[in-house]
């Protein structure tokens, strides 16, 4: 079995830094080593990675391949690769799909796409709707990211929207409920009155959080807590958008919590003065807010109230993305420059290297219950990045990966730069160029 020595670099893993070693054994890691430390066998290759930061592989567990039904703006294929080339290693795809993932035979069917297409490991969501519960105890625990509920409407439009299913879904399983929460009323009522100020059905962009406002997200947050207490059960609240809603929380260690919370890239990297430069670029749901919640979402993390960070990856075509703030379509590709975009806020002082590496790597295996991935450890898969500070370089279009063939950081200079991307082992990512011939593996869960 091959053995490679990656040496020299700055190894972040569980709240350490520190220059070292990593064994890669076939898929695994087999030995981690100190600075002057050496390998207990010889190894076939080596990699000097002087200069360069060694990580976990990024578990991103909130992405919209959009396959199977909507391959004209990504697929399983391009959207791993893009993936795979912003260090990335482990996918969770979400079920608003053609057909949706709400049956036993679509989720089979998705399974079968992923292990077919996709170049990073992965796993998938089962979507709930209005009456679709009894199907739950079907559902494989070691095998299924979790149960994705939409309590505010979509891309795919899977609402749920009565509480008697509400309360079924949440009293109904002992997975993971991954929620969407956004109270479609309140939406509903904000729409009508921006239909009034703008009779010509013309609304600004920029109107987009103020129709799918804070007070949408707070209300829907709050029952979607008030459930899961009721009934017990384990609540991820996916892209919190609001200042409000960490009131929600708790700070404390996502291993001892059954209510956490997920912040997303965009609402961690832009606010609403960025309407005005990138328009409906950026528009997604729940929409980015102001910079007062952004702030307060960075702060979170620090203070680990919120729990993991994702990317809710959601390509679009541009043409998609004309209408304003009431049709165009909400979706943001940014899975390739997702661990890019957070090194860059490190060089800004607002999170550390060890808190990135915790809450894109370590937590999001803790709270899935990942298997053996998620940390540099010995016997763990070998998911593993290179990254490396560089001089500035600008995002073209070459950079991309992504079908849809655009992101809202086009033009962008980042100073840091994947590297390498192992994955099960194997250097996926190197040169600039994905290993399109491999394949991930399906992760496990380690359900109780």
């Amino acid at each position: 079995m091959k053995r490679t020595l990656i040496k020299n670099a700055l190894v972040v893993n569980e709240g350490r830094k520190f220059k070292g070693s990593v064994v890669v054994e076939g898929e695994t890691i087999a030995e981690i080593l100190n600075e002057n430390e050496h390998p207990a066998l010889p190894c076939e290759e080596t990699i000097d990675a002087e200069g360069m930061y060694l990580i976990p592989g990024v578990i991103d567990t909130h992405v919209h391949f959009r396959e199977p039904g909507l391959t004209l703006k990504a697929d399983i294929a391009t959207e791993s690769q893009a993936a795979a080339a912003g260090g990335v290693t482990t996918i969770m795809d979400m079920p608003n799909t053609q057909p949706q993932t709400t049956t036993i035979q679509a989720l089979n069917e998705k399974f079968g796409l992923l292990a077919e297409k996709c170049v990073v490991n992965y796993s998938c969501y089962f979507g709930a709707t209005n009456n679709n519960h009894n199907l739950f105890s079907a559902l494989d625990k070691h095998r299924v990211a979790g149960v994705k509920v939409y309590m505010g409407s979509s891309t795919g439009n899977m609402l749920v929207d009565r509480m008697n299913s509400l309360r079924h879904i949440f009293g109904g399983t002992d997975l993971l409920i991954a929620a969407h929460c956004e109270d479609q009323h309140i939406i509903n009522r904000n729409t009508e009155l921006y239909k009034k100020e703008f009779p010509d059905g013309k609304v600004p962009i920029f109107c987009h959080p103020a129709i799918r406002s804070a007070e949408a997200c707070h209300e829907s947050s709050a029952l979607a807590v008030r459930l899961a207490r009721e009934a017990g059960a384990r609540l991820h609240i996916m892209h919190i958008s609001t200042a409000r809603e960490l009131s929600l929380f708790e700070e404390g260690a996502v291993e001892h919590k059954r209510i956490t919370a997920e912040a997303c890239i965009p609402h961690l990297y832009f606010c609403e003065e960025d309407y005005r430069r990138l328009g409906a670029r950026i528009k997604c749901n729940p929409a980015i807010k102001s910079a007062a919640d952004r702030n307060a979402l960075r702060e979170a993390v620090n203070t680990d109230r919120i729990d993991t960070i994702a990317t809710d990856h959601a390509p679009h075509l541009l043409e998609e993305k004309k209408g304003g703030a009431l049709k165009a379509a909400s979706g943001i590709p940014i899975i390739r420059f997702s661990l890019l975009s957070m090194l860059e806020l490190t060089a800004q002082g607002v999170f550390s290297l060890e808190k990135v590496v915790e809450k894109m790597c370590h937590a999001p295996a803790l709270l899935y219950r990942i298997d053996r991935r998620g940390f540099i450890r010995k016997g763990y898969r070998a998911d593993l990045v290179l990254v490396r500070p560089v001089a500035e370089w600008e995002v073209k279009k070459e950079h991309l990966f992504s079908k849809c063939g655009w992101s809202p950081l086009e033009g962008h200079e980042f100073r840091w730069k994947v590297d390498q991307t192992f994955v099960n082992g194997h250097p996926l990512y190197k040169e600039s160029r994905v290993d399109t011939s491999r394949r991930g593996q399906e992760v496990r869960f380690n359900a109780d």
